[in-house]
């Protein structure tokens, strides 16, 4: 019987190496990246009271990242023991980023909007978003941890590219291009930065005495940046103004414990309704988290550190629930590129600094020194190499039959992206809808009904054309029936600017107080609903008499 290698006197762990200095930048850049991104969008974009955040917001959210991965640490010291290696890196948990912009763009800010709309103050606003948003998390933080002894069969239901597709979706609109706007409003700074760090992680040169790749972007974009406005102010050129400079910024402990608050939120029955409307959003960002979790698991394991799949999730849910217990709004999850931190020489120790850092950030409050200090266009071009990665990583692990797939996925998306600035220009013009030209208003509303649940409509159609391309005509059929019942209660291609879900009926008669119904007569959920139905049918009539592809179709692109 051969010895356990654990108990051998030669093993020992090294759980701190010199490369688990350039892992510790790298995510723990990626994570202050997402939480400086929250506050930002938040307040620039909707309005969202900056210190609301800072003291509400973002403590719980740090929270997450400390419990994550402190058990993500300790895990890697205990699969160390069980194989007796010594060269055992912990997985890497931090912030999701796209949850993070679904969450700003798709729930929190347009929350926000309609709230103050309703008449109530920026404050009390704020806190009836935060409430929001701590509801989703904990279902989100409960689902996952559902899903942690489930994570076989949602592997199995789900094909790749479907999910992979409204990921790669959110990495390019989301994560890479609307922070890509925020960086190159500076572009000394914002090219310098991003493409020193394109360079080092993504080309992979070797920075001189091999400086982390995260941090000399950081520091060449602060440089940069600082050097541009001082020079402006030599020459007599005012700089930009800052509304973060009227921040407090004091160390102090903040661990709010919204529950007493929120249970009173909860139980106004508005206020239910508004989480079940945001829900069909939030619930498949968690899903997305759960496979990506499974994914980084099995890319852990071919590089020798073979973590238990469903304890991985289940860290990730539980760390999603304590953050929304203490008022966090922005779920956990490991993150992509496992292989890549063991490639940089971390072990454990890049996992225990950046829980004790980003966790210290957010409850102690120097978060809000970072905040103000370090300039956008230096830090979010994380975001960029993120979203490229997210991208590039998207098609590396699926067929390359199923690349077709991956692309309509990015189409409903990308309705949204064009969405948001046409909605800007409306509301800058002063005019309401009604005022439009008529093809402005079918432009318009053929936009908000394409964006409207946008990311599960991209996980709906890849997932239809991945079982069209394998020749499974009943499974596609059954998800074009899905996607029919789907639309007939808004959970996608709702008609409303609001992305409200309800009965067909209750739709078409908000559409009517809107003034949009001759417009979107011909996109109703009724509308919607059959034609996703008449595509189900369509199928079933092909695979009756038409020919499906056969097993021996071969997995390349055909000419065009």
């Amino acid at each position: 019987m051969t010895a356990d290698p654990s108990t051998s006197a030669s093993f020992r762990y090294s759980w701190a190496a010199r490369g688990d200095f350039n892992a510790f930048f790298g995510l723990m850049l990626d994570n202050i990246g997402v939480m400086i991104l929250l506050a930002t969008l938040l307040s620039s974009v909707f309005g969202v009271p900056v210190e609301f955040i800072l003291t509400r917001m973002i403590p719980g959210t740090a929270l997450g990242v400390l419990f994550g991965d402190l058990i993500y640490t300790f895990m890697a010291f205990q699969l160390a023991k069980r194989k007796g290696r010594g060269d055992v890196t912990a997985m890497p948990l931090g912030l999701d980023t796209p949850s993070t912009f679904g969450m700003v763009f798709l729930v929190l800010g347009p929350a926000f909007l309609n709230a103050r709309q309703r008449g109530l103050e920026e404050w009390a606003a704020a806190e009836h978003i935060w409430h929001l948003g701590i509801a989703l998390m904990l279902l989100s933080g409960v689902f996952k941890l559902a899903c942690a002894t489930l994570s076989g069969w949602i592997r199995r239901v789900v094909p790749r590219a479907g999910l992979l597709g409204s990921l790669a979706a959110i990495a390019l609109v989301l994560i890479s291009f609307l922070p890509l706007l925020e960086i190159m409003e500076h572009p000394v700074a914002g090219l310098a930065a991003t493409f020193l760090i394109l360079t080092a992680l993504t080309a992979r040169w070797i920075l001189p005495r091999g400086l982390p790749g995260a941090l000399g972007s950081l520091v060449v974009g602060c440089a940069a940046y600082y050097a541009v406005i001082l020079g402006a102010g030599a020459l007599g050129y005012a700089a930009p103004g800052s509304t973060e400079s009227a921040l407090t910024t004091q160390l102090a402990f903040r661990l709010p414990w919204p529950m007493p608050g929120f249970f009173d939120w909860i139980a106004q029955a508005a206020n239910l309704n508004e989480v079940l409307l945001y829900l069909p959003i939030a619930l498949p960002l968690a899903l997305a988290t759960v496979v990506g979790g499974i994914d980084c698991a099995e890319s852990a394991a071919t590089v020798g550190d073979d973590y238990p799949t469903g304890t991985i999730i289940g860290v990730e849910g539980a760390a999603t629930l304590i953050a929304g217990l203490f008022g966090g709004v922005i779920q956990s999850t490991p993150y992509i590129g496992h292989p890549a931190y063991k490639a940089m020489g971390g072990r454990a120790a890049y996992t225990l600094a950046t829980a004790l850092f980003v966790g210290g950030a957010g409850l102690l409050g120097y978060f809000a020194f970072i905040f103000q200090i370090i300039p956008k266009p230096a830090i979010f071009p994380i975001l960029i190499f993120v979203g490229v990665e997210i991208t590039a990583s998207s098609y590396q692990h699926i067929p390359r039959r199923h690349f077709p797939a991956l692309a309509l996925a990015c189409l409903p998306a990308l309705a949204y992206l064009a969405l948001i600035p046409a909605n800007d220009v409306l509301a800058a013009s002063g005019k309401s809808f009604a005022e439009l030209p008529p093809n402005v208003q079918h432009t318009l509303q053929t936009l908000t009904v394409l964006s409207g649940g946008f990311i599960v409509t991209g996980l709906v159609w890849a997932t239809a054309l991945v079982h069209l391309i394998d020749g499974r005509a009943r499974s596609a059929a059954f998800t074009f029936l899905l996607a029919a019942l789907l639309a007939l209660f808004g959970v996608i291609h709702s008609p409303l600017p609001s992305g409200a879900i309800g009965t067909p009926w209750s739709i078409v008669a908000q559409l009517a107080q809107q003034g949009r119904l001759e417009t979107a007569w011909y996109q109703t959920p009724w509308h919607w609903a059959a034609g996703y139905a008449l595509v189900a049918v369509m199928v079933l009539v092909l695979q009756r008499f038409g020919h499906a592809p056969g097993p021996d179709t071969p997995d390349e692109p055909k000419a065009i």
